[in-house]
């Protein structure tokens, strides 16, 4: 082996002191990290996705090409259809919230393709959901109480991961206010159980947080109090008059898929990468069919296939 020769180092460098070995260091210590999720956001029978599982969200090309053709088809059927001719106002009002590290554009084209159906969308005036969880819910349920004041209805939710969480939560607490959850790739029941690459963007928000950016989440988000009470909310009772539906999809390379199953909802199967489930016309489509009204069945009396 050849002796590495030390001559042409500085001496600084040698002992430690100069600026640059401790930029460098500082940021090794931010990449390579230790996992600052709690434990028990991970309970017993769910996992972190493996490192090869982010793989699976290649197919995010293939659904940003899906949502641009069905967008194009959808351009021309309305340039087909008669001047002054609009959707049919369809439900309650709808609120969407975003990912993650994500802001309300990334709900953009969902919301512009529920708009062409009828519904009347509503962005969550997040920027880049990178904050306190119970912060982030507080700020929910005031843009909540906004507009079923001035909507005068309840608000249905669509989250996605999350969002979805932070929906779950403020519908349990303020079922008031709400009509029913639409969440999308939302681990309520594992919420730690996400991938190693998502855990090192969580402990850079919380060291930045260390470093004085005070809006950023912190340790006790994913650790503390916070993470404990965030966990919690996501866990409570629903009324029976909010209606839950938790979409999921088995190539979910972000999440554990299993931890998006919440017993209380009615589970959506499809086909889809976690951070496409925004834009995926057929994720798109099972929101749609989730905000929709559910029939009203009267009783009738039926005595050998006749109605009485």
């Amino acid at each position: 082996m050849t002796p590495v020769n030390t001559t042409t180092v500085p001496t600084s460098w040698q002992r430690g002191r100069h600026p640059a070995f401790h930029a460098a260091s500082g940021l090794c210590s931010m990449i390579v990290t230790q996992r600052t999720v709690a434990a028990f956001l991970t309970p017993e029978g769910f996992s972190q996705p493996s490192v090869a599982a982010v793989l699976r969200e290649g197919s995010l090309v293939t659904e940003v090409g899906r949502y641009a053709a069905h967008a194009f088809a959808s351009r021309g059927e309305r340039r087909r259809t008669p001047l002054g001719s609009q959707p049919v106002r369809v439900g309650e009002p709808v609120l969407l919230v975003p990912g993650f590290l994500a802001g309300d554009s990334s709900l953009g084209p969902m919301s512009r393709s529920l708009r062409h159906q009828g519904f009347r969308t509503y962005r969550a005036d997040v920027r880049a959901n990178v904050g306190c969880t119970l912060g982030a819910a507080a700020q929910l349920e005031e843009r909540l109480e906004e507009i079923a004041q001035r909507r005068g209805a309840r608000v249905r939710i669509v989250g996605h991961s999350l969002g979805g969480m932070l929906a779950r939560g403020v519908a349990a607490r303020r079922p008031d206010l709400v009509a029913g959850i639409v969440t999308m790739g939302s681990p309520m029941l594992a919420p730690g159980a996400h991938h190693a690459s998502l855990a090192r963007s969580v402990d850079l928000l919380v060291r930045l947080n260390r470093a004085g950016m005070r809006r950023l989440m912190a340790e006790d988000c994913v650790a503390g109090r916070c993470a404990q009470e965030s966990f919690d909310q996501a866990r409570a009772p629903l009324p029976d008059d909010v209606d839950f539906t938790a979409i999921f999809s088995r190539r979910d390379g972000i999440v554990d898929w299993r931890a998006c199953i919440d017993p209380a909802a009615t589970a959506v199967e499809v086909r889809s990468s976690h951070v496409g489930m925004a834009f995926d016309p057929a994720v798109i489509t099972a929101v749609s069919a989730a905000l929709r009204p559910r029939p009203v069945v009267s009783a009738v009396e039926v005595d050998r296939g006749q109605s009485a």
